[in-house]
């Protein structure tokens, strides 16, 4: 249903960009595509969209859309998403990362963006390492993971990034793979539409970084073991609790959608309150 009959391509993304440097397999284009899938089901006009990330592979993204768009500091791109939105909140405001910058030094940014209910879209692309600067263990990488900096297998327990937003009061968080395509589109689309901080967690290949110290070095390998190793929510709830603390499969769908009062608004009143005569 692309606008004018044209192509995702022509309609919304920057003609001499490519090709991209995402390396084969990466799933960083698909999130990409899921995601302006969602925008052009939703009508959205893109020159009232703004795109911010931080750094990392995924952070790279903005830069391919024709639209406007900040590439930031490292961990602190919710921070800059906060600050547009305050300041036009009238903006969609987009923010694309990846685990190692949202969870590792931006975490203290991300807790408190979805305490507070910022209405931000931030998408995550969840690639279980430091893709970009050497595939070094981050936040999420699984124990037993092997990467540059954990040779002999990773003993952190990581980071389950969705159970992190819900625990932050984070009122829409879902998470899905890029094995699940439409679902995951959907639920970007979901999240645009919801009135507050929408997190959305895509757990992602990474064929180069974390795969080929893994045993899947190949995309369509790394894709099929996230479709064979992904659970539905809603199977997931009917485990008993023993079941479900055995459970190592990664658990996918709807995670909350509860909508409450947002802070941008909730701002507004005070300044129409104490400051507007």
């Amino acid at each position: 249903m692309f606008r004018q009959g044209k192509h995702i391509r022509e309609t919304y993304l920057e003609q001499d960009m490519w090709p991209s440097i995402f390396c084969q397999g990466c799933g960083n284009g698909t999130v990409l595509n899921c995601t302006m899938r969602a925008i052009d089901k939703l009508g959205l006009d893109i020159d009232k969209i703004v795109f911010v990330s931080g750094i990392g592979c995924s952070s790279r993204m903005p830069g391919y859309i024709n639209a406007d768009g900040l590439h930031t500091t490292h961990g602190r791109a919710i921070a800059f998403a906060t600050g547009i939105k305050l300041a036009s909140p009238e903006l969609e405001v987009i923010v694309f990362t990846g685990d190692g910058d949202l969870a590792g030094i931006g975490g203290n940014h991300f807790i408190h963006a979805a305490r507070r209910n910022v209405n931000l879209t931030v998408v995550c692309i969840n690639n279980y390492n430091y893709g970009m600067t050497g595939s070094q263990t981050s936040p999420t990488t699984p124990v037993g993971g092997f990467t540059t900096t954990s040779p002999y297998g990773n003993i952190e327990m990581p980071f389950d990034l969705a159970h992190l937003a819900l625990g932050a009061g984070a009122p829409f968080v879902a998470k899905w793979t890029t094995a699940f395509p439409h679902e995951t589109m959907t639920a970007i689309k979901r999240g645009i539409e919801h009135p507050g901080f929408a997190f959305i967690e895509v757990v992602t290949p990474c064929p180069i970084g974390f795969g080929r110290k893994n045993q899947l070095k190949e995309g369509r390998d790394f894709l099929l073991w996230l479709k064979q190793n992904s659970l539905g929510k809603s199977r997931y709830d009917k485990l008993s609790p023993a079941e479900q603390k055995a459970c190592t499969k990664i658990i996918v769908g709807q995670y909350r959608d509860d909508p409450r009062p947002e802070f941008v608004g909730e701002w507004g009143k005070l300044i129409d309150k104490f400051f507007v005569e």
